[in-house]
């Protein structure tokens, strides 16, 4: 059985050597990655090579692959690096103006849609040099919500999903429901009956991924026909008009398509609970500065949108 190894007997430098190599499968472009030379690249693979007993990059015709294990190793590294970074780049204060951090934010394209105007003006204004890498949420990443949040800085993201983590509240917002103009079955307004009888388009359907207007319209013993689920809240209305489709919407979000030839925005005929777009943070950032402040301004821009 293998000892276990000792943080001190290590050599750290390996670190971003194995990250380079696991992400390029090459030690001629990890190494102009990393702004080294071949040969230091290809000597610190040997060492790998013999601390983990495993050839890691295997030749396969004129390429690499990674080895079982090499691939097992992806995401722990990612992890690890990402760590590392943090904590020999944290500080007692942070300055935004003078700062070139890199802040990761993973949101919906609805959420991006509301939020982002305010938070890259504020952005732009108080921390020139600062970068904000918005990623687009998806469902693997709620699923794994406390491991992403090692890595990525920040998820908005509605309550219902998530617990046991930090939070806090962004804003509220209503479900409203979009029709087709020349939609014949559709009046002044939608009924119940309605929302049973026509197609709909819904947004993520699964079952640790939901509208949750959707979930309580079937909880109120309203079925909806779905004839196309979509992973995307702004492609609702181009998917809406000129067909027989409803689809519920963010009443935010539905307000900037408000006037779009072809497309109608109707009062939901059932009492759907608002959503609480909230906030979400691992809780080894709470006191760091830097993050401290990054929650405030997303908050201040949460309060502008």
């Amino acid at each position: 059985m293998r000892r276990p190894t000792h943080l001190a007997n290590l050599d750290l430098n390996l670190l971003s050597v194995l990250e380079a190599l696991l992400s390029e499968r090459s030690v001629t472009r990890a190494a102009r990655r990393l702004g080294r030379t071949q040969p230091a690249v290809s000597a610190a693979l040997a060492k790998l090579r013999r601390h983990f007993g495993d050839e890691l990059l295997l030749r396969s015709g004129n390429r690499y692959e990674l080895s079982p294990l090499a691939a097992q190793l992806v995401e722990p590294v990612e992890v690890a690096t990402a760590a590392a970074r943090r904590v020999f780049s944290a500080q007692p204060t942070f300055d935004p103006a003078h700062s070139t951090r890199e802040f990761v934010v993973l949101m919906s394209d609805y959420s991006l849609a509301v939020l982002g105007e305010p938070l890259a003006r504020l952005t732009a204004h108080r921390a020139p040099q600062v970068r904000l890498h918005v990623q687009q949420t998806s469902t693997d990443a709620v699923d794994h919500a406390h491991d992403v949040l090692r890595t990525a800085d920040a998820l908005v993201l509605p309550h219902g999903f998530l617990s046991d983590l930090p939070h806090a509240d962004l804003y509220t917002d209503d479900w409203v429901c979009l029709a087709s103009t020349d939609n014949d079955a559709v009046e002044e307004e939608l009924t119940t009956d309605q929302l049973s009888e026509l197609p709909w388009v819904v947004t993520y359907h699964r079952p640790t991924a939901f509208t949750p207007a959707t979930l309580q319209m079937r909880a109120r013993g309203i079925e909806p026909r779905i004839s196309m689920v979509v992973e995307s809240f702004v492609t609702l209305p181009l998917l809406i008009t000129g067909t027989d489709r409803v689809a519920l919407i963010q009443h935010r979000l539905a307000d900037r398509f408000r006037g779009v030839p072809g497309l109608r925005v109707l009062e939901c005929p059932f009492p759907a609970d608002p959503l609480v777009e909230a906030l979400w943070w691992h809780p080894m950032n709470t006191h760091d500065p830097a993050h401290r402040w990054l929650r405030e301004l997303i908050a201040e821009a949460a309060q502008d949108c």
